[in-house]
């Protein structure tokens, strides 16, 4: 059986340790925490520090091919392990271009893929030599995730909160929608599509709020949409799964926002929505079975389930049954043991006909579904 690696063990991982039980595979996990959502139901647990170089390496070594569920891993440590046959998804280069926004953005300049206007700033007086450019977005170039290390800056007033490091600042878009796709890329080159979804945000935490598949967009955006997440999966040139966030602004053009180059919190509906989840297609494309069919059963709605505001500790759910009551409503809890405010914690999926369906549906769990400690 082949030996198939993860790197980094939260509920990416756990879900995609859910689909591999469907195939002849062994798993294991590298994470530093030994109690984190995935470490149960791998064959295989290593404790150890995946940003690290000799864990990575040292864990990798004995295995088919590694995969990861986070961009923020030792780059050199899989370069080194590719070199010596081990097959990465994504390639190396690629984790290396996404992990650093500086080099994402570039990525899309120098492959003419639409994204927002851009300077690049190494520090806090660029930042402030740079204060015609605002309003615009500062993002740090290497660790920030989930709305961490991004801040909005309108007025010459907000520079003070910008970043004193690498980073890039992007020229603030009239959003009217922000839409996801995952796109999937095998050995062979053959991509298969997801229909694109609709992302509504929480706009204090600038997380995911939920997302309704597919999104609500005409034609001509849906070819623009798809045309360009092909286009940059394809030219980053590595088999794996990837997700494409893109702005639709006011006009209607379609612009880049990132990627991410892993199983993504834009596809979970697909476990109960679609033939062929993100998590089983990364597992098609690992072990070289064909790809799997992306239609939609049904449109759905997915809610993300996070920390209670005020509460920290040992994780209580309030809620649970009433929200499993609710026809057609999936629930994930990701298994963590601890909560905190912001953290995600969840997620339920709704699958309905009628859209209005689906969003008083969606409201309903958010009102129901409490994490508290």
């Amino acid at each position: 059986m082949p030996k198939i690696g993860i790197l980094g063990g939260g509920q990416l991982g756990r879900m995609l340790l859910q689909a591999a039980a469907n195939y002849p595979v062994e798993t294991y996990v590298l994470e530093n925490d030994a109690e984190c959502p995935a470490a149960h139901l791998c064959h295989h647990f290593t404790k150890g520090d995946i940003k690290n170089f000799d864990a990575v390496y040292n864990f990798g070594k004995g295995l088919d091919a590694i995969t990861i569920e986070i961009e923020n891993v030792n780059v050199e440590a899989l370069e080194r392990l590719e070199n010596e046959g081990v097959k990465v998804y994504p390639k190396p280069s690629v984790l290396r271009i996404i992990k650093n926004k500086i080099l994402q953005k570039e990525f899309y300049r120098n492959h003419n893929i639409p994204s927002a206007e851009f300077i690049i700033t190494n520090n806090l007086v660029e930042l402030q030599e740079a204060e015609n450019f605002l309003p615009a977005v500062h993002k740090i170039g290497e660790g920030g995730y989930d709305g961490r290390g991004v801040q909005l800056l309108r007025s010459k007033q907000d520079i003070a909160k910008g970043f004193d490091a690498p980073s890039v600042l992007e020229k603030m878009v009239p959003v009217y929608k922000e839409i996801a796709q995952m796109v999937a890329v095998n050995e062979k080159g053959e991509t298969a599509l997801y229909p694109p979804v609709e992302m509504l945000f929480d706009p204090v935490l600038n997380l995911l709020d939920y997302q309704l598949c597919p999104a609500e967009i005409d034609m001509k955006t849906l070819w623009k949409v798809e045309a360009i997440s092909l286009t940059v999966a394809k030219s980053l040139n590595s088999p794996g799964i990837f997700a494409v966030e893109m702005f639709i602004d006011k006009n209607g053009e379609v612009l880049v926002n990132e990627t991410a180059p892993r199983v993504h919190n834009s596809g979970h509906h697909t476990i109960e929505a679609h033939y062929s989840s993100q998590f089983d297609m990364l597992w098609r494309v690992i072990l070289g079975y064909p790809l799997g069919n992306t239609d939609a059963i049904l449109p759905s709605i997915m809610v993300n389930i996070i920390g209670a505001e005020g509460f920290s500790g040992t994780v209580k759910y309030e809620g649970l049954e009433e929200t499993l009551r609710i026809e057609n409503a999936f629930v994930h809890l990701y298994g963590k043991k601890q909560t905190k405010p912001g953290r995600k914690m969840g997620h339920v999926t709704i699958l309905s006909k009628e859209k209005q369906e689906l969003l008083h549906r969606s409201n309903k769990v958010k009102q129901l579904l409490q994490v508290k400690a």
